[in-house]
């Protein structure tokens, strides 16, 4: 049994991938993950936008579509929805093998709609129609207009991934919008409604290490690359705390599923830090963790199967008084990061469109 399969037997984490192409669906790639132990698929806007971008596997389709006459938009949705239905498959089996604890894959809202809690809705509406799978998540975006999308998604029995979450108190609303969410739902079995809270790890350690490195002290110098890790840690603490107690028991008495935390961009962005700490440090029951396949292929190799989420939270939470009394919001660093992210994720949908009306426009003239 490889690490990969004993950090879900023996830890109880669910290691999934953070990446899709059509390339890896079609050779078999993506199967050889499953097979390895991954048990569910992330995608977002930049991973579509890499795919078709630097590949020609969508050339043969986009031909047909640019023939057809469609709009670049819809082409581009209609290669999205075709690669997340063939992993939708592909995981299945995983979904059904689970009871519906794992196998998902996710497919994300347009990113211009992040500050749209209508457009939002409805965008999440139409997805979640057309791909029609019981293993399907659909991405919601941690905005303040996203979080009230995501409790009328729950309430309307959808299963949502809520991703961007890069503060404590941000995510404390994330799961108050789903366990409501619940509460508003009129179903009498709560089990086919499923969600993961995508907590971002790395990105913050980039930006507070930038700070750090900038106050240079050796009390600042010395709490680099700790920021991320703490705060996922000190974030389980609060799933654990918000997952007990009368209120939620009776949620579970219904079928109701624990709103996983997700940690998300778990890739080490500073090459001086270990390619699997982020792996490492964040293990323990009940939750996922979302890997590229290069972190993927790293941990299998070498990483620690051992439970290390919550063996000091006091620790944790002392990193973030120690950063708070340097003068570093890690508010303010969350409200920064979420910006950047829903504009990454614009940059790239509109990088893949532009992409797609180029290669359509040869394929007419051609």
């Amino acid at each position: 049994m490889g690490r990969l399969q004993e950090l879900f037997t023996e830890q109880g984490q669910s290691p999934w991938l953070d990446n899709l192409r059509r390339g890896w669906i079609t050779s078999g790639e993506l199967q050889e993950w499953i097979d390895r132990g991954v048990r569910g698929l992330t995608s977002n806007p930049s991973i579509f936008a890499k795919a078709m971008i630097e590949t020609d596997d969508y050339d043969g389709e986009l031909s047909d579509l640019a023939s057809s006459g469609a709009s670049i938009e819809d082409a581009y949705w209609q290669l999205v929805v075709g690669d997340i239905r063939r992993a939708l498959e592909l995981l299945r089996p995983v979904h059904e093998e689970s009871g519906g604890e794992d196998g998902y894959v996710s497919v994300e809202v347009a990113p211009d709609l992040a500050d749209d809690e209508a457009g939002t809705v409805a965008a999440a509406r139409v997805l979640g129609d057309r791909i029609d799978a019981p293993n399907l998540f659909i991405k919601v975006p941690a905005t303040a207009e996203g979080v009230p999308a995501v409790r009328t998604l729950i309430a309307e029995g959808r299963s949502i991934n809520v991703t961007l979450i890069f503060s404590l108190e941000r995510y404390d609303d994330v799961m108050e919008a789903y366990i409501s969410g619940l509460e508003a739902c009129e179903l009498d079995d709560l089990s086919s409604i499923s969600s993961v809270a995508s907590f971002f790890i790395s990105r913050v350690d980039v930006e507070v290490d930038r700070r750090l490195t900038e106050i240079g002290t050796d009390e600042a110098l010395a709490l680099r690359g700790k920021a991320a890790i703490a705060q996922g840690q000190l974030a389980y603490q609060r799933f654990l705390a918000t997952f007990s107690g009368p209120r939620w028991e009776a949620l579970a008495a219904k079928g109701a599923r624990l709103q996983r935390p997700l940690w998300a961009s778990t890739s080490t962005k500073d090459p001086s830090y270990p390619d699997t700490l982020y792996v490492d440090a964040l293990i323990g029951p009940n939750t996922v963790n979302t890997l590229p396949d290069s972190t993927l292929a790293a941990f299998e190799d070498h990483g620690t199967v051992a439970r290390t989420l919550d063996a000091d939270p006091s620790a944790a939470a002392e990193v973030v008084d120690r950063l708070g009394a340097l003068g570093i919001d890690l508010e303010e660093v969350a409200q920064k990061l979420e910006s950047e992210g829903v504009g990454s994720f614009a940059k790239s949908f509109d990088e893949a469109l532009a992409s797609l009306g180029e290669r359509a426009d040869d394929m007419r003239s051609g």
